[in-house]
This record gives structure tokens, C-alpha cells and sequence, in this order.
């Protein structure tokens, strides 16, 4: 997955409006699947927690459907470009004191994961205005890069493949 520029105020304005349409429609859905089979069938004890348990269920299952169809609607553009970042880095995130320790020894491919998850999370936290942490970053950049030239390894975000983590 490459890093591409993404447009902050579109992609906020989008997501947004992704997060508003599906906490509107999880209400509105799981209470008219609840109340329609509390009336189908109504309990004598008052207890409708299982009604009100299956239509959030059914709902949830129906906006996931439908955010998975309309995934590649140029709308969604940003915002599936974005969930797919976090799933990539989640991914590295996860070998990272794996990749920390080839690292150090001297791995390229090990060093080229860590420097696409600090530039992964660099593009993440500037959309999401997190700047508080970017000068952590910038610190775990420099010792990559310093880690980098002592093994005389070139790093370019590009050449990433998330194939390389199986190794790891």
C-alpha cells in the first residue's frame, strides 16, 4: 500500500459524515427491528432485552453490508483509504519488537516496515490534527535513520510490500 496525500478537510468532512449516517442509522434501525418484534412478540415478564439485542445485531449487520458495497464509491475514497492504512500499520504494529530487533542487526526489509509505520502514522496523525506526539516521532525517525546508515541501508517508503512482514 503506497502513502498518497489525502485532502484533510474532505476527508474529515466525509468521515463525519460516514460516522453520523451510521450512529443515525444503528438508532433508528435497532429501534424499529426491536420494536417491531417486541409487538410481534411481546413477553409477559416486561423483559425485552433480547429484542432490543437482535435489532442491534441486524442493524449492525446491515450497515456493515452497507459500507462494504459502497466501499468503492468515490465518496468513501478517503475514508476506506484510511481504514486500509490503519489495518496496514496494525499489521506492523504488531511485528514491531520483531522488526525492532532484526532492525538493529541490520535487516532491511526490517527497517524499511519500521520507517513505512513512522511515515504511515505521520500522514494518520496529521489528519487527524494528533501533533502532540509528532515530535516522539521525529525522534524515532532520526535513531531509525541513524540505525539505517550504520548499516548502509537506503530507505524509501515506496519500496514497502506488506509481503516482507511474513518473514517476522
Amino acid at each position: 500500500m503506497q502513502l498518497i496525500e489525502i485532502n484533510k478537510a474532505r476527508y474529515r468532512k466525509h468521515l463525519n459524515r460516514v460516522i453520523a449516517g451510521c450512529g443515525v442509522g444503528l438508532a433508528v434501525g435497532s429501534l424499529a427491528i426491536s420494536q417491531t418484534l417486541i409487538a410481534l412478540f411481546p413477553d409477559e415478564s416486561g423483559s425485552h432485552f433480547h429484542w432490543n439485542l437482535i435489532g442491534v445485531a441486524i442493524t449492525s449487520v446491515g450497515l456493515a453490508w452497507l459500507l462494504h458495497k459502497y466501499r468503492t464509491h468515490t465518496f468513501m475514497t478517503e475514508v476506506v483509504y484510511v481504514w486500509e492504512l490503519k489495518k496496514a500499520l496494525n499489521k506492523i504494529t504488531r511485528k514491531m519488537a520483531k522488526l525492532k530487533a532484526a532492525g538493529r542487526e541490520g535487516n532491511a526489509d526490517a527497517l524499511l516496515a519500521i520507517h513505512y509505520s513512522y511515515a504511515g502514522s505521520r500522514l494518520l496523525w496529521q489528519l487527524d490534527d494528533n501533533l502532540i506526539t509528532m515530535d516522539d516521532l521525529a525522534i524515532k525517525q532520526a535513531e531509525l535513520e541513524s540505525v539505517a546508515a550504520q548499516h548502509n541501508v537506503t530507505l524509501n517508503v515506496e519500496d514497502y510490500d506488506a509481503s516482507i512482514l511474513k518473514q517476522f
